[in-house]
């Protein structure tokens, strides 16, 4: 369990004075717990004794066992692809390693499953359904992927979808027509990207709803988020997995398709139309009889029987 979830649970009976350290461990989450028990002491206005107790309430042996599984959070947090890559390097075959990637890609989405109750899903779902104004989506280098592919299936539930895709001082500026109508939407994993917690932080300032997707380390946008839904993201690569995340996507979209109502699918309908008159798939392309052309293998002809030899 990452310290912040112990530090807010609803169990612990604290005293005045350690409800003061909590807040501050709390409030500027986790570098507040980095210095020494003086220090922190001394910012929460307490005495050292009193740090030293409440850690130990909380269940670490001391304030240095406290503070160095905080600093493995952080490390753990902080990881690049570079500084995983001998950690986890596989040995054997390249076949031994594609497997071993595959079953923990597997274990990833099992614990995606309990990673994020049900009733998360349903708020996101009426947030993104309900608003009135727009549906703004972001993320980082590899996340915005995820959000664009989010951003197409939104589209065809409701208008006022918008995929901001990479940003730059001119994205930034979209900024000026957000309020409390609309919905960000925020793809962020660790190593968290500096640019995407400025947008969210600015739109959350205007009073804009914010639905989060991270992972277990919690990026600091879910401080200012509605909604938070949790992807497991560790596999046997020195490279987190999306697989989660994008299964926990389209989740959401499924839950959002089987509550969809007479409008709703009345714009899909309008939308199936377009596509049709512009020839947009396969399926849709006419052929010189006016009937459709579907998915398939194409029939090859058989050989003529001597009937059909005959007539022609």
């Amino acid at each position: 369990m990452a310290i912040r979830d112990v530090l807010m649970r609803g169990d612990l009976a604290l005293t005045p004075s350690e409800e003061k350290i909590v807040r501050l461990l709390l409030t500027d989450y986790p570098t507040s717990g980095l210095g020494t028990a003086s220090s922190l002491a001394r910012r929460a206005g307490v005495s050292d004794p009193t740090v030293v107790r409440l850690v130990m309430k909380l269940g670490y042996e001391g304030f240095p066992d406290f503070q160095a599984r905080l600093l493995a959070e952080v490390e753990a947090r902080l990881h690049s692809p570079l500084l995983m890559m001998e950690a986890k390097r596989q040995s054997g075959s390249n076949d031994s390693a594609v497997l071993a990637y595959l079953d923990s890609v597997t274990t990833a989405l099992q614990k995606a499953t309990a990673a994020t109750p049900v009733q998360t899903y349903e708020r996101a779902a009426r947030l993104l359904m309900e608003a009135k104004g727009e549906i703004v989506l972001v993320g980082g280098r590899f996340s915005r992927h995820i959000a664009g592919m989010l951003a197409g299936y939104l589209v065809q539930f409701r208008s006022g979808v918008r995929d901001l895709g990479v940003l730059s001082p001119q994205i930034f500026d979209t900024l000026a027509d957000l309020g409390r109508r609309d919905v960000l939407v925020v793809f962020d994993y660790r190593r968290y990207q500096l640019d995407v917690m400025a947008y969210a932080k600015q739109a959350a300032a205007l009073d804009v709803r914010i639905v989060l997707f991270t992972d277990q380390w919690l990026s600091p946008i879910s401080d200012l988020a509605e909604v938070t839904i949790v992807s497991p993201l560790e596999v046997a690569s020195p490279y987190d997995t999306l697989a989660p995340a994008i299964a926990q996507m389209e989740a959401l979209v499924a839950h959002i398709v089987s509550t969809l109502g007479d409008e709703a699918r009345a714009r899909i309908e309008r939308l199936e139309k377009v596509r049709h008159a512009n020839a947009v798939t396969l399926d849709s392309e006419p052929q010189e009889n006016g009937a459709r052309k579907t998915p398939g293998p194409r029939k090859t002809p058989g050989p003529k029987s001597a009937k059909q030899d005959d007539k022609a």
